[in-house]
């Protein structure tokens, strides 16, 4: 069961968060889908442009990010 983000995080205090997204369905992101043979992997700089993008509007300093299925 998940928890509302304004139970977890309090807005007056800067802190660092581990945030992770996945993907449903067996539906790959980036890299080669096992599944199919299609490479995915023009999207691995899209979602790093709208990242970095959307951290500079929302304010949100990013220090890392990365894919953590395992799969190259």
């Amino acid at each position: 069961m998940t928890t509302t983000r304004s139970l977890l995080v309090d807005p007056d205090v800067p802190g660092f968060y581990h945030c992770i997204s996945r993907c449903v369905r067996r539906a790959w992101l980036c890299g080669v889908d096992p599944y199919n043979g299609i490479s995915y992997e023009h999207r691995r700089t899209w979602v790093e442009q709208r990242l970095l993008e959307l951290s500079g509007i929302f304010a949100v300093g990013v220090y890392a990010y990365g894919n953590a299925s395992g799969h190259p």
